[in-house]
């Protein structure tokens, strides 16, 4: 049995009672299950077939199941596995608009197709959290952004200051501000206090210490237009955590950090979106990831530090876990 979901890289597979009706009245149960993307699987799935089956599936106009597969998806989960091909869904049928919104549904995943390179786009915009020091590094790297965003704003923490525009090529003189906050313990207000500085409907939120490569950021305007087609306010990203540059075992480490800027997060470590309707209003976009750079010290002194500020969520067992090189 493959260890991770063949669709997200999930270690996340489990024992599931679900099943799929087909479009030819065929039943299929399927006895496991990926807890975070939701694809479902036969016993004997083989990850490359099954991944070179759903590559051949998404590469025409329309998504077509297949009853006698080693796997199955509904819409929930072709919308998530299409993002991996730079592709959006669009039900066929009022049905499937209502199964987006009510994961996970029993009907198998029958769509047409887009590319997320179209004119569906809506503006968002860039957020940075970072500390004094990291100030000129963060600035300096904000200049490859401006191939899709034409709002950036850091929050420091610090002093509290109302935001303030910096120059930086390749945007208009007023598109970058810096602001502060003193953070305070407190992560889940400090992200939700740079959501309110947005100029755009959707906000990108990024750390000092995270980067994100030029052809991911170029398809996030795309990915909240699929969002809001499906009336959904977060979208997550999968994490590279690389400790003294080895990747972690800790992936795709969702982050939920594509959000309307309405959305508030919670949690004063180990922060999350709040979402009125719950999980269903988010999906996870395959199309690229956050690199988070950290060092060992950083990962042995984070949890103990977390554990203070919020006793209980600290998570001292993701400390093994981020020291462990990946494992497939």
């Amino acid at each position: 049995m493959m260890r991770r979901c063949f669709v997200c890289a999930a270690d996340m597979l489990e024992p599931s009672g679900r099943h799929l009706a087909y479009p030819g009245g065929e039943r299929r149960d399927f006895p496991i299950a990926c807890a975070s993307c939701g694809l479902l699987l036969a016993p004997d799935a083989d990850p490359a077939r099954c991944r070179a089956d759903l590559a051949a599936r998404l590469a025409g106009p329309t998504f077509v199941p297949d009853p006698a597969g080693a796997y199955g998806l509904d819409l929930y989960t072709l919308r998530s596995a299409a993002t991996a091909l730079g592709l959006g869904i669009r039900p066929q049928d009022a049905a499937g608009r209502a199964e987006l919104r009510r994961p996970h549904a029993v009907r198998a995943a029958q769509a047409d197709l887009y590319a997320l390179d179209g004119r569906e786009r809506v503006p968002v915009s860039l957020g940075l959290l970072c500390r004094p020091p990291d100030l000129d590094r963060v600035l300096a790297a904000v200049a490859a952004h401006a191939a899709w965003t034409d709002d950036v704003v850091v929050l420091l923490d610090a002093a509290a200051a109302s935001p303030r525009t910096v120059s930086d090529e390749g945007f208009p003189h007023d598109a970058v501000r810096v602001a502060a906050r003193p953070l305070d313990g407190d992560f889940a207000a400090q992200r939700n206090a740079l959501q309110d500085l947005a100029h755009h409907p959707w906000m990108l939120q990024l750390d000092a210490d995270e980067t994100l490569d030029l052809a991911v950021g170029r398809r996030l305007p795309a990915l909240a237009a699929l969002a809001e087609a499906g009336d959904v306010l977060s979208v997550g990203l999968a994490r590279r955590n690389r400790v003294d540059g080895l990747l972690s075992d800790v992936f795709p480490d969702v982050q939920y950090r594509l959000n309307r800027k309405a959305v508030r997060y919670e949690g004063r470590v180990h922060e999350r979106p709040a979402l009125d309707g719950g999980w269903p209003r988010s999906f996870v976009a395959l199309h690229g990831a956050i690199e988070h750079h950290l060092g060992r010290a950083h990962v042995l002194a984070r949890s103990r530090r977390y554990e203070s500020l919020a006793p209980g969520r600290g998570r001292p067992e993701e400390e093994a876990a981020l020291l462990r090189p990946f494992r497939a």
